[in-house]
């Protein structure tokens, strides 16, 4: 059977759920995905682009620096109810597509249905000096409202396996430091980290050698999140149910330190893919019991997946897909921490428009 995989196709411009307008506000990126092949992930970088990263080939893993320490519509449209605890960030190429076209007959269902909702905030381009501010400019949004934020990393080196998305720190030592700095934005409210979708389930590409480095510091990265915030809730890549089998990806995870209540909270699935919410929570509790760990559950990206997959396989703005699940974090079942918008429902895969750009006619067709 040929993987499935989600992908992220850069663009050159900034885009996805955050638009920068300073130094102190987040990017946001959200994905898209591929199904029934390994085909580019939708990863929108920044406007300055990242330098090209290449992976040691070293088969041995490079001693790991010790974690270092960081402070602790009104309208008469279908309403999507989503649950008030999780953070809506005010900035999104949807919102600004709201604003900007106050008479647009497309408007309210797209407000009412897709801007209104909470989702999360790509941190897609590996920028030491600014990551800090940018991330606690989301978390200290949350808390001051009461609500819990979802921040995405997405910065490892050798990102898409060298594909459209290709970017993110020049080393994993740049990588590791940018990570402390990001950690040290996360405040000491309740916050949703993704952990680098793609990292894990796409790791096939690498060397035994590469892979044994890039899970290490997948690894490191869980435990100085939670270090920092010890309130942080870490989830690791598991693909998606189209992609590896349970064992395998579960075994990829353990060695990326999935598995260890110091570095994790569980894994995510269905990162900008379509695949059933059923399918998602079964393939993930099968993840999960191969997985082993105490406590540890999933959370399933929801923003895409009313319909399902497409039978075909095609991943890029298929036809008939509608919005999934609305963001919450009590789903009522068992092991399923959360349903979350990973990917921002509207955001071109690349085909409806450029890689990462807002589409209002594929908003109102999911949407509606």
């Amino acid at each position: 059977m040929v993987a499935a995989a989600s992908v992220v196709v850069a663009a050159g411009t900034v885009s996805g759920v955050i638009s920068a307008s300073g130094p102190d506000v987040p990017e946001a990126r959200p994905v898209s995905s591929a199904s029934p092949r390994l085909v580019p992930l939708p990863a929108v970088p920044s406007a300055s682009p990242s330098p090209s990263t290449t992976v040691s080939a070293s088969p041995s893993v490079r001693p790991k620096r010790p974690s270092a320490p960081a402070p602790r519509s009104s309208s008469q449209a279908k309403k999507t109810t989503a649950s008030a605890r999780l953070y809506r960030h005010p900035a999104s190429r949807v919102l600004d597509w709201v604003r900007a076209h106050p008479d647009d007959p497309r408007r309210p269902v797209i407000e009412s249905r897709i801007a209104d909702q909470p989702a999360a905030v790509w941190f897609a381009d590996w920028s030491p000096d600014t990551v800090t501010a940018r991330v606690r400019a989301v978390t200290s949004g949350g808390a001051a409202e009461g609500r819990v934020p979802v921040v995405v990393p997405y910065a490892i080196p050798g990102r898409d396996c060298g594909g459209h998305s290709e970017g993110g720190a020049p080393d994993l030592d740049a990588y590791d430091e940018w990570i402390d700095r990001f950690a040290a934005g996360l405040g000491g409210g309740e916050v949703v980290v993704i952990l680098e979708p793609d990292s894990v389930a796409q790791a096939d590409c690498l060397s035994a050698g590469e892979r044994a480095e890039r899970f290490a510091s997948l690894a490191r990265a869980g435990r100085v999140f939670k270090e920092a915030n010890p309130r942080a809730r870490v989830y690791y890549d598991a693909g998606h149910s189209g992609w590896h089998a349970p064992a395998k990806q579960a075994d990829l995870l353990r060695r990326a330190g999935a598995a260890s209540s110091a570095s994790s909270d569980g894994v995510c699935s269905n990162v900008s893919n379509f695949h059933g919410t059923a399918d998602e929570i079964a393939y993930d509790r099968a993840v999960l019991d191969a997985l082993g760990g105490t406590g540890l559950g999933a959370v399933i990206d929801t923003s895409r997946n009313g319909n399902g997959a497409p039978a075909d396989g095609e991943w890029c703005d298929p036809a008939g897909r509608t919005l999934g699940r609305a963001p919450t974090l009590s789903t009522g079942e068992a092991r399923i921490d959360a349903y979350l918008w990973v990917k921002l429902p509207g955001e071109s895969d690349g085909c409806m428009g450029a890689p990462g750009t807002f589409s209002p006619s594929y908003a109102y067709d999911l949407a509606r």
